[in-house]
């Protein structure tokens, strides 16, 4: 059964309206959730999972929540641009990006074309830079906002095999740290999640269970839920977390230690 860590109902970012790229499913539908029980209005973008993300919002809904949903390419400036102000124009205002959207492949290095290295780094960083430029004037309006982007375990430890998503992860985590310095005197906080071995099948049909205790699995003895990187999300959104900025935030149960 799923944690509902990050999934209890509060008022901490009321009135507030948060922007969650790759938003439909897994820990993207995770964070989208729990930004909504905090009080947040959220937007769900999708890319190819449009039923899921349907879906999602569904679930926000019923809980109480207000949500909608916004396919866009990511990458591409125009479709992201349209996205923000679409977001705007639903629920007036705008003053939390997630950045969550990733693809995540692996190919020994040898066997890994130019145009599958491109796109990899494209959706985590080129997306990142686009979304992040997109919302900027509307944090700015608000007054202050947050982002957060969704780091890999692989960008700060390596892995092997996937040397496309190492070089985004890690890109992902020195943006953090420039676009904190940057954003700081608007009072925009920059953070990145880093998530350990997460549990992403649990429940999903015709996935068996996998074990939990195995070998590979973190020193705590389990694999991770999404609800779990949901919920550093959310705290790191709300007003108790207005003193955090420019960190990588490692969420593995030991897994890495920096």
């Amino acid at each position: 059964m799923a944690s509902q860590v990050g999934m209890r109902n509060g008022d901490e970012l009321a009135g507030k309206v948060a922007l969650v790229t790759g938003g439909a499913r897994n820990i993207g539908r995770a964070i989208s959730r729990a930004l909504a029980a905090g009080g947040a209005a959220v937007m769900v973008n999708a890319n190819t999972s449009r039923d899921l993300a349907l879906e999602t919002v569904g679930m926000i809904e019923k809980a109480g929540g207000r949500a909608a949903m916004f396919v866009a390419d990511i990458t591409d400036p125009k479709a992201v641009q349209g996205m923000v102000e679409d977001t705007v124009k639903r629920f007036g205002r705008l003053d939390i990006l997630v950045n969550n959207a990733a693809v995540r492949m692996e190919k020994p290095f040898p066997e890994i074309r130019l145009e599958e290295w491109r796109r990899v780094l494209s959706i985590v960083l080129d997306g990142t830079f686009l979304c992040s430029q997109a919302v900027l004037p509307h944090l700015v309006r608000a007054g202050g906002g947050s982002i957060v982007s969704i780091g890999g375990q692989t960008g700060h430890k390596g892995a092997d095999g996937r040397l496309h998503v190492v070089a985004a992860k890690g890109g992902l985590a020195a943006m953090t740290k420039g676009l904190a310095l940057d954003l700081a005197p608007h009072h925009i906080t920059v953070n990145c999640v880093v998530p350990g071995t997460v549990e992403v099948t649990r429940g999903v049909p015709g996935i068996p269970e996998r074990p939990q205790h195995r070998p590979g699995v973190p020193p705590i003895g389990r694999r991770g839920e999404p609800e779990e990187i949901a919920a550093m999300v959310r705290m790191l959104c709300g007003p108790d977390a207005r003193y955090i900025t420019g960190q990588s935030i490692h969420l593995n149960g030991g897994g890495y230690m920096p």
